[in-house]
């Protein structure tokens, strides 16, 4: 390992004790650049690397708010600003049980690279809070999404920082923050956040948009093997928002999708997945996979077992991070799987990438293929700034013009810096150099 390199994850697990998932975000992508250093001494010498590691600004902030019965409940809200080198702040909002300051650190830095590799003017940012909207209303959650605005309102703008979704937050919350943000500012100001419904601003496909994009990335690979989605079979993780269009993407060009997932175990069924059912389930009726039995006696849902155990050629991590462990790698790899594409940030923990890499399994990785979601935001925002709705077939070319060019770029930067082939070095590379010389022209800022 470099000695730069070094000293700066010395410096960050100081800095940042405690925090292991974020270290372990910021270990995998220095890591990759060892020979850029090595190339272009002027980083060390202007310590990007220690500089990158540290976020611009960190806002944690209380969220009261009431529920339905009249009790005080209190949650705890994050926005972590973290590079401004090539444009606004830019990344989604996560409300889950899970969230802490460590885990939006994370993701803020992910989200670095993987704005960068858009090729899109924007900086890495996200946010959320520890509050759970499984289980609440409809007037609880526009309770709290009203308070967390409250507070969120004084530090974001359209040229400053935009906000989008992310899990826990898709269009009803996302309309209930923009509205608070309005009636506090008195203003229209469409491109403060993204994510909006298309009748209130929005951009067609942009609920789509990470799950088609990650679908786009991977056709990408196999069209590099002479190879299509035509009859493979494919199991994703997760049933949210990135995994049901990832499924009815992979379904439309011709994949025989098995198996999906939620946190009480994973559904199996052999005839392919129900797109409208699964839809009706989770976007509508927002119940559990189980309840999909109802519809099709032939499925079989497996309570508290992970999808990885269903026979796959390609698997699909649209979940949260660390969900793929060494094990699951292994059981993967053993019934044969060849491809695995990152739809959530970061879901393959090191042990499994290594274990992929070990059985010459392609792994592409989130900061490439999960960049759909932020590349389509952006797109809303540009048509927000000229007052403008694009049609559907339009925003869905430029994705897949944005994606396939992603690709290009990693495969680029993986050979030229001798790892042809790896994409996750040449995602973490590609990403990282245009930052860095955004941040040498800009000074020391």
């Amino acid at each position: 390992m470099h000695p730069y390199i070094r000293r700066t994850l010395e410096a960050v697990h100081k800095r940042n004790p405690g925090e292991t998932i974020f270290q372990q975000a910021v270990q995998e992508v220095l890591e990759s650049l060892e020979q850029v250093i090595q190339e272009h001494p002027e980083i060390e010498e202007q310590n990007i690397l220690e500089r990158l590691c540290e976020p611009e600004r960190q806002i944690a902030f209380r969220v009261p708010w009431q529920t339905d019965t009249g009790a005080y409940a209190v949650n705890r809200g994050y926005r972590i600003e973290f590079s401004s080198a090539l444009g606004p702040y830019k990344g989604g909002l996560r409300f889950h049980p899970s969230v802490t300051g460590s885990v939006i650190k994370f993701l803020g830095f992910e989200q670095i690279f993987k704005n960068s590799l858009t090729g899109l003017q924007i900086g890495g940012g996200k946010g959320g809070s520890d509050f759970d909207p499984k289980g609440k209303t409809d007037g609880e959650i526009m309770r709290f999404c009203h308070s967390f605005m409250t507070e969120l309102a004084r530090h974001i703008g359209e040229k400053t920082d935009v906000p989008a979704g992310d899990i826990g937050v898709g269009g009803r919350e996302i309309g209930f923050l923009f509205g608070q943000y309005k009636r506090l500012t008195n203003r229209y100001e469409l491109g403060v956040i993204t994510g909006k419904p298309p009748a209130m601003g929005g951009s067609y496909v942009r609920k789509e948009a990470t799950g088609y994009g990650a679908v786009y990335f991977a056709r990408e690979i196999l069209s590099t093997q002479g190879q299509d989605f035509e009859g493979q079979r494919v199991v994703v993780s997760g049933s949210g928002n990135v995994a049901l269009y990832a499924i009815q993407k992979l379904q439309s060009l011709g994949a025989q999708v098995v198996g999906c997932s939620d946190s009480g175990g994973s559904l199996f069924d052999p005839a392919g997945l129900d797109f409208e059912a699964l839809k009706l389930l989770k976007e509508i009726e927002r119940k559990r996979l189980v309840e999909y039995l109802k519809i099709h006696d032939r499925a079989e849902y497996r309570a508290s077992e992970k999808v990885w155990s269903i026979p796959c050629d390609i698997a699909f991590p649209c979940a949260t991070q660390n969900e793929l462990a060494r094990e699951d790698a292994q059981l993967l790899i053993k019934n044969g799987c060849t491809l695995i594409c990152e739809g959530a940030n970061m879901p393959c923990t090191p042990e499994a990438i290594k274990a992929f890499e070990e059985a010459s399994v392609i792994l592409a990785p989130a900061k490439a293929a999960n960049a759909g979601g932020v590349a389509v935001s952006n797109l809303e925002v540009q048509q927000n700034a000229n007052w403008q709705q694009w049609k559907p077939k339009q925003v869905d070319e430029q994705l897949q013009t944005i994606m396939k060019q992603i690709h290009k770029n990693c495969l680029f930067y993986a050979e030229r810096y001798g790892q042809a082939g790896n994409l996750i070095h040449g995602a973490n590379i590609g990403g990282f150099i245009r930052v860095a010389e955004a941040m040498r022209d800009l000074g020391h800022v």
